[in-house]
């Protein structure tokens, strides 16, 4: 894996190890499409060093990993006004039971 930048003032790729953080021009390559790079005639590719094998997992990924893991078993408290305005999906159709509270990142989409 490797992440390419372009630096179009210097008609440049840069090709390099993985990137941390996302940046607007650069893109993620995999070793395939990495080790077949072409560029526009006129052009210079820089490769830096790549690592022999990928990092892995850091303290800092381990720890935000268990904090989203707490987040998401955290019991959530709502107070009553909240539940009562809250929307709510029907049942499909020939089934029975209660309607199920809806969240908020969950869409129904009906056929036209």
């Amino acid at each position: 894996m490797a992440t390419l930048t372009y630096v179009y003032s210097d008609s440049t790729a840069v090709l390099g190890p993985l990137a941390t953080y996302a940046e607007p021009h650069c893109y993620d390559l995999c070793a395939t499409h990495a080790d077949r790079l072409t560029v526009p005639r006129g052009w210079e590719v820089l490769k830096l060093a790549m690592p022999a094998e990928p990092a892995g997992p850091g303290p800092d990924d381990l720890l935000a990993l268990a904090d989203a893991v707490r987040e998401a078993a955290a019991p959530r408290h709502e107070e009553p006004s909240q539940r009562e305005n809250r929307p709510t999906l029907e049942p499909p159709a020939g089934t029975t039971g209660t309607p199920l509270p809806r969240r908020s990142h969950l869409r129904i989409l009906r056929d036209q």
